[in-house]
């Protein structure tokens, strides 16, 4: 049986942190920022939890 390929998108996408919760990054914090708040424009620094609904998907594509 082959091995699973990871999903080299989704790698580039998502970490895995040391008690296993999955790492993203926040959107909208490309372009058009003059209008956002400070606030919430360094928000959009730290990196989100994956919401429960989305972790299987995602360990699939990570191969885990």
């Amino acid at each position: 049986m082959p091995k699973m390929k990871t999903r080299r998108g989704a790698a580039k996408r998502f970490k895995i942190s040391g008690s296993g919760r999955i790492k993203r990054n926040k959107a909208n914090h490309r372009h058009m920022l003059i209008r956002r708040s400070t606030k919430a424009k360094r928000k959009m620094r730290q990196a989100g939890t994956l919401a429960p609904g989305d972790l299987k998907l995602v360990k699939a594509m990570l191969g885990v």
